[in-house]
């Protein structure tokens, strides 16, 4: 069921040894949450929450994997733009810190997702219901190699300072997406293309490089597991026998998300490991 929104916009990060977490926080009576109980790939259960906010626009969907792991999905309407952050646990008896922060920026498609008016007013008959997605949708690959400087980035989304500073240092969009931006006149200084495989003699992926100080390509891949995808639309008809459509429900999906990227050692890429 949906409950209220907080009072202030915010990311609040709370860090402990065994998780990490950060909430997204929009104005009071702006915004509406449902929360949907799904199952991950590893079969674990966990809480999705689904925000709307009508004035900005907006989505976001939030959960937690089993290690902690905090994945946020923000799409943007306003901007067509799409963010995904993941809040990785960091191995400290590696050298880490004890959170890594990763955001991922494209373009939103149309038709992706269904549009914030229409996820306001979404309902659950049971909570406790474990949803699965009516459609599972392949994994996509996008090659990252662009890193964006988080300080002229409120261009792209008025949410990229509250969902990307934590990942100040690790925020990457495409190529092909920053030509697009630069079309619509955004500023090029916000982007710097990241060396390419072609550029960087003998860089090869971090799964296959041993040394924790060599520059390699690394991946990240992530699902989002249940998400209102398409409305439904059904036919009604009058005294006449004449029809006319109207919304009836939603359509759910699931969609995985492989990202590549360049990192300038394997120590900031320690997940993508052979096994």
């Amino acid at each position: 069921m949906f409950s209220s929104c907080s009072t202030a916009v915010s990311v609040r990060v709370l860090i402990a040894l065994l998780y990490a977490l950060v909430l997204l926080r929009t104005p009071s009576g702006l915004c509406s949450e449902l929360r949907v109980r799904v199952r991950l790939a590893d079969g674990q259960i966990t809480e999705e929450v689904l925000e709307a906010d009508n004035e900005k626009d907006s989505i976001s969907i939030e959960f937690r994997h089993g290690d902690g792991t905090l994945i946020t999905f923000v799409a943007d309407f306003k901007q067509d733009v799409k963010i995904f952050r993941a809040l990785i646990l960091g191995e400290l008896e590696r050298g880490q810190s004890q959170y890594q922060a990763l955001c991922f920026i494209s373009r939103l498609g149309h038709n992706e997702i269904i549009p914030s008016e229409s996820m306001a007013r979404l309902r659950q008959k049971n909570p406790l219901a474990i949803r699965l997605a009516e459609e599972r949708r392949g994994q996509e690959q996008l090659a990252m190699n662009v890193a964006v400087n988080l300080t002229r980035a409120w261009q792209l989304s008025s949410h990229m300072h509250n969902v990307c500073s934590e990942a100040r240092e690790a925020i990457y969009t495409r190529q092909a997406d920053v030509k697009h931006w630069l079309g619509k006149g955004l500023e090029g200084s916000m982007f710097e293309l990241l060396p390419q495989t072609e550029e960087v003699s003998g860089l090869a992926s971090c799964r296959s490089t041993r040394d924790l100080w060599q520059a390699c390509l690394c991946s990240y891949s992530l699902r989002l597991e249940w998400y209102p995808c398409l409305l439904k639309y059904c036919r009604s008809r009058d005294t006449t026998g004449k029809g006319s459509p109207y919304k009836c429900g939603i359509k759910s999906c699931s969609k995985g998300y492989q990202f590549t990227f360049y990192v300038p050692h394997k120590q900031l890429c320690l997940w993508d490991e052979e096994t």
